[in-house]
């Protein structure tokens, strides 16, 4: 993998256009008495259009759900700017970060057995998490001085990314030694890339900052070590069979590689292109809980729906209720990962609106992908909203768009 391939955080995945439904009809809503208009839908169909149009997008797909009723649900533009393949509605597409609330939905099942207690230290499964270091500067890079860790990393802290762990995307000399080490250099495995992981110094002291980091690696560890299995197959048979998510998984088979669709990327005289590096569809061995995944909207609307319905599906029960509550709830009290947003067990929520500077409901829990996957489920309107493409690099301004092009089109 070359450094051109991680940097390529979302970016923007918008680009739908709309089909389907008459431009008048109004979608009723039971949670509060709201509905959607498609003609105020027709607005996101406008922008997502030019954002094709202007070469800024290849194309996208875009499915939301509200009170149940897929009222939106359509693909546009390409898959690859190439050849000029059409985007399709099952197109398979890299989920990236995407990968990590179901890898954490994954080790809460196994919560739910007895395995641990969210306020376990990491190190009684894992003794490699003994003695960790913090570096005093992060911009020392490695060759900077370190103290020892003044508690140990819990469960609790990974799940929440309050462990001190980096995703080596901050910039820092610190941060760009974590990004070479995990991602530049090959890795066996997960167990070889949490090892190296260890090894490096903590960018803070376990549970004193929100740092967005490659801790859910650590859980896939620990489904490992808890269910005996690795992990795309405690995945394949604890959620995608369930969930009938047909398409999603560490590697894409022979016969369905003609529907996966590439990053693009702009090329130096600022045009969309297909990117020259791509990440491997067959072959992955690393079953990661940071990225790795294929996915599809409709599989992954499964999983949301599941979400949704307080861990229900199709008469299926894979978590309880109050799981989904403690997952989906601020877990990281006074601590911020953004404005008007805290973190619960895999997920960010919001936590208060006026904060956020945008459209949205306390309670709504999200989240995206670095080659621009987005999804948001907000219990309050019973609305769940997914948009998917394939670009990098991520700047945000997709997802937050997205958001509020969706919101727009509620109306009493």
């Amino acid at each position: 993998m070359t450094k051109k391939d991680f940097w390529l955080p979302l970016y923007v995945i918008l680009f739908l256009g709309y089909g389907g439904l008459n431009a008048q009809n109004l979608v009723k809503s039971n949670s509060r008495q709201t509905s959607v208009s498609t003609t105020r839908l027709d607005k996101y169909e406008a922008f997502l259009k030019k954002e094709i149009a202007d070469g800024k997008i290849p194309g996208a797909v875009s499915y939301i759900m509200k009170d149940g009723q897929m009222v939106h649900q359509a693909a546009y533009g390409y898959s690859n700017l190439e050849d000029k393949a059409a985007m399709q509605e099952n197109q398979i597409l890299h989920i990236m970060s995407m990968t990590k609330p179901i890898v954490s939905v994954a080790f809460m099942m196994l919560y739910e057995e007895g395995h641990f207690f969210l306020s376990d230290p990491v190190s009684k499964y894992l003794p490699q998490f003994k003695d960790l270091k913090v570096a005093k500067d992060v911009n020392a890079g490695l060759e900077g001085e370190t103290v020892p860790a003044n508690k140990e990393i819990t469960i609790h802290h990974v799940l929440t990314h309050t462990a001190g762990f980096s995703h080596g995307l901050g910039g820092t000399a610190l941060d760009n030694a974590f990004a070479q080490e995990l991602y530049f250099k090959p890795q066996k495995d997960i167990e070889s890339r949490v090892n190296t992981m260890v090894a490096l110094p903590l960018v803070s002291h376990p549970g004193e900052q929100w740092y967005y980091s490659a801790s859910p690696d650590v859980l896939a560890l620990l489904i490992e070590h808890f269910s005996g299995m690795n992990v795309a197959d405690f995945l394949q048979q604890r959620i995608f069979d369930p969930l009938e998510m047909k398409d999603t998984g560490y590697n894409v088979a022979k016969d369905n590689q003609r529907r996966w669709g590439p990053v693009h990327n702009y090329n130096k005289e600022g045009k969309m292109v297909r990117s020259k590096e791509q990440l491997p569809i067959e072959g992955n061995t690393v079953f990661g809980g940071t990225h790795g995944l294929f996915s599809t909207a409709p599989d992954y609307m499964n999983f949301c729906q599941m979400l949704l319905n307080k861990g229900k599906w199709n008469g299926k029960q894979l978590l309880s209720p109050k799981t989904i509550e403690i997952m989906t709830m601020n877990q990281i009290g006074n601590l911020s990962q953004g404005p008007g947003q805290g973190f619960g067990l895999g997920f960010g929520v919001t936590t208060d609106v006026a904060a956020s500077k945008s459209l949205g409901s306390v309670g709504k829990f999200y989240w995206n992908g670095a080659y621009s996957t987005y999804f948001f489920i907000d219990p309050t309107e019973n609305l769940i909203a997914i948009l998917m493409t394939q670009v990098q690099p991520y700047s945000g301004y997709y997802g937050s768009v997205f958001q509020q092009l969706v919101y727009q089109s509620l109306v009493d």
